[in-house]
């Protein structure tokens, strides 16, 4: 962690300090920005890092050793609920009076991805004259922002499952030349093998979904939901991995195909609707960067939905325009959503997002949902795999 780089953005967002807390991995963003992920923590810990001074970690005594010697500061280790009282206090004291400090807490739960200390850490932690404000643009401005290795790895994570989805929707057609239907289960197992095979890792296998599957947002094919896939289905493959560096970025995408030569007019026409309004955020994206305009996330959003709204559309579409990607595939950055929260953290040069309008007809047995992952350039926005812009025939 680059400490005096922490401490001037604590300075230019006009914060005293960032209180990191955590108990049995209540809060990721605390656990991932002090490298802790795998670790064996069941006892609550802080980490104060002031504005001026010595960072201070508070750990318990049977823990201390899963704490890195290379992380910052100085310890203070407690065993009792009177030594972790006293240590934070005088952690906190040695802040100015009603200083800010920030912590995982938005007001009234905005953002449940930064909303991630309880209540009463917070009243502990005000007693201490400290006014607690929310750390989401520190986080976003400091540990989301991507750097050049970063971006690199997101490039080569997009070509590898961009060409094993493309390898799966081949070995579907492939089958049905022989006169068989595969399971949604085997091209999963399939699409994990090419990961394997190029190096990555995931934190969940991808989706394979067929006709009214692909309605459901979060269908995770398996075995008690043995599917063929046949002739005239409708495929929906959304993947999503990283390389294996711990500070490797995910790609994540989706594509939908038709087993067949040339898809009914209606899923053509809810496809269409899709790729209008993915391409519609895209490009409010593009105008914003020429006009020297920075955009929130829910700003992106209304673009995106306003298309499928005007299509007659916008109650099928049933979650956020996109969300933030980092080492995590879910990461602590803006999302593109006025749907599920009212987003306004500003997208701003370094974050890495998927833009991914979905339209949900499981009384029709269809959904479709394209996706892309967008970074954002210093020269404007950019992504760097291919855009889907006509189902593939299978």
């Amino acid at each position: 962690m680059d400490v005096p780089a922490l401490q001037r953005a604590l300075g230019e967002l006009g914060l005293d300090g960032w209180l990191l807390y955590d108990f049995h991995g209540q809060n990721p963003t605390a656990v991932n920005v002090l490298g802790l992920a795998g670790k064996m923590l069941t006892r609550r810990f802080f980490a104060l890092f002031p504005r001026e001074g010595e960072p201070t970690l508070i750990v318990h005594a049977i823990e201390r050793t899963q704490f890195p010697p290379e992380l910052p500061g100085r310890r203070e280790v407690y065993a009792s609920w009177m030594s972790l009282q006293a240590a934070l206090s005088r952690a906190l004291g040695a802040l100015p009076r009603g200083a800010k400090v920030a912590m995982e807490y938005c007001p009234g739960g905005t953002i449940p991805t930064l909303s991630r200390v309880d209540a009463g850490t917070l009243e502990l932690v005000r007693s201490h004259g400290v006014e607690v404000v929310s750390s989401a643009d520190l986080v976003q401005r400091f540990f989301c922002r991507l750097d050049p290795a970063q971006v690199e790895s997101h490039r080569r994570a997009l070509a590898a499952i961009d060409a094993a989805k493309d390898a799966a929707f081949a070995r579907i057609g492939e089958a049905h030349r022989r006169g068989e239907a595969p399971l949604e289960t085997e091209i999963q197992a399939f699409l994990m093998d090419r990961f394997r095979a190029a190096g990555l890792e995931t934190d969940h296998p991808p989706i394979v979904a067929v006709n009214g599957h692909a309605a459901d947002p979060h269908y995770a094919p398996s075995e008690a939901t043995r599917t063929p896939i046949r002739k005239g289905d409708l495929v929906l493959i959304d993947l999503w991995a990283r390389g294996t560096g711990p500070r490797d970025v995910y790609a994540d995408i989706t594509w939908v195909g038709f087993c067949g030569e040339r898809p009914p007019e209606r899923l053509e026409r809810i496809f269409r609707v899709a790729a209008d309004a993915r391409d519609a955020g895209l490009e409010a994206l593009r105008r914003a960067h020429a006009e020297r305009r920075t955009l929130a996330g829910f700003e992106v959003d209304r673009a995106v939905r306003g298309v499928v709204e005007a299509a007659g559309l916008g109650d099928r579409f049933l979650h956020r325009t996109g969300h933030s990607i980092e080492t995590r595939v879910h990461g602590d950055g803006a999302n593109l959503d006025d749907l599920e929260t009212h987003d306004t953290r500003p997208l701003v040069p370094g974050l890495c997002f998927s833009i991914e309008p979905g339209i949900y007809l499981p009384d029709e047995g269809l959904g479709v949902r394209t996706e892309i992952d967008v970074f954002l350039a210093d020269d404007g926005p950019k992504v760097f795999s291919k855009i889907q812009t006509e189902i593939v025939p299978i």
